[in-house]
Parts: structure tokens; C-alpha cells; sequence
């Protein structure tokens, strides 16, 4: 079980620059501002791979000074029931990651499972059109390259729906850029990087899908 439980020394703003919220992402990061009207000392944060379940662990820890037991879904169900137990009686709020919700969270200990089931679950979804080109245009910039709206929207039609197949394929980009020895992204840039650093390009449906 891993259990990180040192606040930060300073607070994150959830909806600063560096988190993108949107339709698919706001129920969590709403659960997670309002930390303190939840029913329990315990809330149960989901969401795929790279969809800042971490950065919002961390703005917990530091908005609550409470703790975070990440992967919790492959922790020991005893030391889990335990620490639930905990967080209630020292009223000390904890945030437990998992990559799915019961029932797909097969919980075995019938005591873990009726209080993680009455626990708040704070869920992140992949993310909405809206949110992938935002996604999309923040992690070129952190790369200083250039893409513009014709990029955006070229990448926008072919890429899947997760936030990592959005950000393999900007590392792909990059990759290309780099060898190329430039800053803006162009269609045709883009389109070689993708068929050829382990992406499938389906001509008859013009998608783009991770190949691992």
C-alpha cells in the first residue's frame, strides 16, 4: 500500500493553468474542493492513466492535510479497511486512488466493501472534444511548439478519446519535430510522426489509434 502523506508547502489551484477541468474531469475536481462536505472521511478518486489523478491527489494534500493511498485497487484489503477505519476515527481525511469503481474493483472483505461503497467517488471520465484539443494545445506548448488551429483540428478528427493516446502522440510529434530540426507543427509533420512511432492510420476512417 502506498500511502503518500506530506501536505505540500504550498497550495495548488485546481484550475490553474497546469489542470485542464472540463465536463469530464469537474464532479471530481468540485469532490475535491469541497473535501470537507463529504458524508465520510474517505473518497475514492477513479480515472484512467494520465488524467491528473496525481496532480489532484497532490492539490488534496495540500488543501487538506490529509493522506493518499494511490493504486489502491492492488493494496491489501486489510491494511486498507484499517486505514479507512483511521481516517474516520482521527477524522483526518484520505483519498484512495484506484484505477476502477466496485464491482469492477473486485473487493473481497465484505466490511471494505460496504465502506468503500459508502464513500464518495470522485470520477474522472476520458476526456470531452473540447477537452482533447486543450489537452492538445497546453502539452505543445510545454514543448514550445508551434501548432496551429489547422494542426489541432487535423489531430482533433483522428485521435482516441484518452488522455493517453493524446499525450503518445505528442510525445510522437515532438519526436519528428526535433529530428527535423523545427518548432511548427505542420499536418504533413504530424502525419509522418504518427504512421510511423507506433501509431495505425485506418485510411478508410481517417483514425489514428495507439498501436500498444
Amino acid at each position: 500500500m502506498q500511502q503518500l502523506d506530506l501536505p505540500l508547502p504550498k497550495p495548488i489551484s485546481l484550475r490553474a493553468e497546469e489542470f485542464l477541468v472540463g465536463p469530464s474531469n469537474a464532479q471530481a475536481v468540485h469532490g475535491i474542493e469541497h473535501w470537507g462536505s463529504w458524508p465520510v472521511m474517505t473518497a475514492l478518486l477513479v480515472g484512467p492513466r494520465k488524467s491528473g489523478r496525481s496532480l489532484l491527489a497532490r492539490a488534496f494534500l495540500a488543501k487538506s492535510g490529509g493522506t493518499v493511498i494511490d493504486d489502491a485497487h492492488r493494496s491489501s484489503e486489510s491494511e486498507l479497511f484499517h486505514a479507512w477505519n483511521r481516517a474516520q476515527a482521527e477524522h483526518r481525511p484520505q483519498l484512495l486512488i484506484a484505477d476502477h469503481t466496485p464491482p469492477e474493483w473486485a473487493i473481497r472483505l465484505p466490511d471494505l466493501r460496504s465502506r468503500i461503497g459508502a464513500s464518495p467517488q470522485l470520477l474522472i471520465d476520458h476526456p470531452d472534444d473540447a477537452l482533447v484539443g486543450d489537452l492538445m494545445r497546453y502539452l505543445f506548448e510545454r514543448r514550445d511548439l508551434d501548432a496551429r488551429d489547422d494542426v489541432i483540428a487535423w489531430l482533433d478528427r483522428r485521435l482516441e478519446r484518452t488522455h493517453l493516446a493524446v499525450l503518445r502522440a505528442v510525445e510522437r510529434i515532438e519526436e519528428e519535430a526535433d529530428r527535423r530540426r523545427v518548432r511548427r507543427l505542420s499536418i504533413p509533420l504530424a502525419r509522418a510522426a504518427l504512421a510511423g512511432g507506433g501509431f495505425i492510420i485506418d485510411p478508410s476512417h481517417e483514425a489514428v489509434r495507439c498501436a500498444g
